[in-house]
């Protein structure tokens, strides 16, 4: 017999369907991409998943407004802070989109672009967006209550070891291969982990840091504050670690967040980014990489392949689909 807990929390939901609609909109952004694959125009790429997602997401069943939007930081196309999407009808919720998350990796054909949604009820997403960047950490369920922000690297990765069971020579670290991480990625060396240097794309970093069979144990270092909102949907469903810590560039940035009421001193819980279990994250493949496969073009269909968490239930999802070259691609994309 099912408990009223159970039935309440995996049951009683009628929100409960809005991540495979939402899986239409991130499908429908990486195959319109497609074309730009490895063509060096980052901005053509984006702005074209950029059309595809806000024309799906109009018909998506539910009263939302984009939180943390894309563009800003590097005048890109966008689905801009504010933007009301959805028609209108079902839940209230914010949402937070990323097209292409890396579209540098798009532009060159590289692997580990994703396009991304995430969704939580309204009012519940920390709006980070006056702050283009986020100082974060995130492991599986083992760092919970072992891993803290404010401690060294080398702490850190001593403790969450012993908490797996491991020797800290098999831990992997997935780093923004950055000039500003180089005493980050020389510490975690330092103290005989390994690293995984990711070029862009930071939200398949921190979620494979948060999977069970993923072969990373921890994502770390400063990358956008934007994706590290949309990674705490994630964890949320994964039942994974995570703390931000946001990383003003300079003193009028750090004042323009201040104004916007953040904390740039403040280390952020999971719970302070995202306010609610109700949450849903959705990702489809642009380019291959260790979380989903990309887009792929076979004869006449092109396969995408998604994931799709939901926090209430931490439920975890793959679609796989084959669409018709034919209704997606001018001819002379095919």
């Amino acid at each position: 017999m099912v408990s009223t807990d159970i039935e309440s929390s995996l049951y009683l939901h009628p929100d409960r369907n809005i991540a495979l609609e939402l899986v239409r909109a991130t499908e429908a952004a990486a195959i319109r991409s497609y074309p730009w694959i490895g063509r060096g125009d980052k901005l053509a790429a984006d702005g074209a998943a950029v059309d595809a997602m806000r024309a799906f997401l109009g018909t998506v069943n539910f009263d939302g407004v984009v939180v943390i939007g894309e563009g800003e930081k590097d005048e890109a196309p966008m689905l801009f802070n504010g933007e009301r999407v959805g028609n209108g009808r079902g839940p209230a919720c914010d949402i937070a989109v990323d097209p292409i998350d890396g579209t540098s990796l798009t532009a060159a054909g590289r692997q580990n672009a994703l396009s991304v949604i995430a969704v939580a009820d309204r009012g519940t997403m920390l709006d980070a967006s006056s702050v283009f960047y986020m100082d974060k950490i995130v492991t599986d369920a083992s760092g919970i209550g072992v891993v803290d922000i404010r401690k060294p690297i080398g702490e850190n990765l001593r403790a969450l070891a012993a908490a797996k069971g491991k020797d800290v020579g098999e831990l992997r670290v997935a780093v923004l291969n950055r000039p500003r991480h180089e005493q980050l990625i020389a510490d975690i060396r330092a103290v005989g982990a390994g690293t995984r240097l990711i070029s862009d794309g930071d939200v398949a970093g921190g979620i494979n840091a948060a999977r069970y069979e993923s072969r990373i144990d921890m994502c770390v270092g400063i990358g956008g504050s934007p994706e590290g909102i949309t990674t705490a949907c994630a964890i949320k469903a994964l039942g994974g670690f995570m703390q931000g810590r946001l990383a003003p560039k300079d003193d009028a940035e750090r004042a323009r967040g201040e104004a916007a009421g953040l904390d740039c001193d403040q280390v952020y819980e999971l719970d302070d980014l995202v306010r609610s279990d109700n949450t849903f994250f959705v990702a489809t493949g642009v380019t291959d990489g260790e979380l989903v496969d990309g887009v792929r073009k076979k004869g006449p269909i092109i396969r995408t392949e998604s994931i799709v968490l939901r926090g209430k239930s931490g439920t975890i999802r793959r679609v796989v689909a084959d669409h018709l070259v034919e209704k997606w691609l001018d001819e002379a994309d095919r």
